[in-house]
């Protein structure tokens, strides 16, 4: 009699300790791991472009892809400003990757923040051909996180995250500070989540993924600086279209050094761009179009550019031939703004 009674308290005990539980009384709830993130730390200086890898053609892929209107004979692309010194290529040709990975190295370039699109895309499927072509000459491959798939969710951006990390992260081509690879965040998906969005995203990446990585958002406020491991913005043609050379200059004399002292102790960034045209879009008028002038444009903000001092000089781009603001080598302008590069960046890594 006595062993059936204990045996009938015990479980009533438990019972009624289940219930506490379920009703957030009692045992204490679980607790969530605090993330503790550090500030970047030994930050080598990196001169990054930004590298489209959305075309094909019917050579290689076998159709056209991002290019429209291709006249080989005039030298013409309906959706190009220019015309690339290579024609319309194909971003899946290694011969092609392996002439860029050439030309950005002899320009003193250390690697591409490469345009992404999501698992599986075209950009995705090129991303291990950049990755294996840059190893050999030092340059380093990051990607550019342009939109948060499906519905606009961290738990979607997450999956991308991860997936990025854990596909290509490991890899010793990938551009990385303090042993964690680095991710770049377009102002369209920081915009898509918020940053609130993007704080719940980076700390279930320290969760998920061994050591962490870097962010380095697109937006250039206080409140960003809170969230990611550095700022920047994508395209500066809004404040520099229809300026002339001079007035373009005390632009950047006032933006650059402001940009660097808002990034903090976070990775500072500064954009500068060779000229910016994307008349051929059929985007609404008017157009933020920023003229070249005959190189002047370029050498202007990489002089600005090396007296601000950023940790990072970001250039826009390698070849967005759509907006006209490649530095890739073309017939209207040839090898100009390569050989720019050339001329300052050992002033600015040295």
């Amino acid at each position: 009699m006595e062993v059936t009674a204990l045996k009938r308290l015990l479980t009533f005990s438990t019972l009624f300790s289940l219930a506490l539980i379920a009703a957030g009384c009692g045992a204490p709830a679980p607790r969530v791991q605090a993330v503790v993130r550090q500030v970047p730390t030994n930050v080598p200086k990196q001169v990054l472009a930004f590298y489209y890898p959305w075309y094909g053609n019917p050579q290689v892929t076998g159709r056209w892809m991002h290019w429209e209107g291709v006249d080989a004979l005039h030298q013409t692309i309906a959706n190009a400003t220019h015309y690339p010194e290579l024609g319309a290529y194909d971003n899946h040709d290694p011969q092609l990757i392996s002439q860029h990975m050439q030309w950005a190295a002899q320009a003193g370039i250390t690697g591409f923040i490469v345009s992404w699109w999501g698992q599986g895309t075209f950009e995705d499927q090129a991303v291990p051909l950049l990755l294996n072509a840059a190893q050999p000459s030092g340059l380093r491959i990051t990607v550019y996180f342009e939109v948060v798939p499906g519905a606009a969710t961290a738990s979607n951006a997450l999956t991308d995250v991860l997936y990025l990390l854990q596909r290509y992260g490991s890899h010793p081509a990938w551009l990385k500070v303090d042993g964690k690879p680095i991710l770049f965040i377009y102002s369209r998906a920081v915009g898509q989540i918020g940053l609130s969005g993007w704080q719940q995203v980076i700390d279930q990446t320290y969760r998920s993924y061994t050591g962490g990585a870097y962010f380095i958002g697109d937006q250039l406020s206080a409140e960003a600086t809170q969230v990611f491991d550095g700022i920047h913005t994508y395209n500066p043609t809004g404040q520099t279209a229809n300026k002339t050379v001079e007035q373009i200059r005390s632009f950047a004399q006032s933006a650059y050094p402001y940009w660097v002292t808002l990034a903090g102790t976070r990775i500072s960034c500064v954009t500068i761009i060779p000229g910016y045209d994307d008349r051929k879009l059929g985007r609404p008028e008017p157009r933020p179009t920023t003229d070249r002038w005959n190189g002047d444009t370029y050498r202007t903000l990489w002089d600005v550019a090396l007296a601000a001092n950023p940790k990072w000089i970001l250039i826009t781009s390698w070849n967005e031939w759509h907006e006209g603001s490649e530095i890739e080598p073309s017939w209207e302008n040839g090898h100009r703004e390569l050989e720019t590069t050339a001329q300052y960046t050992p002033r600015f890594r040295d």
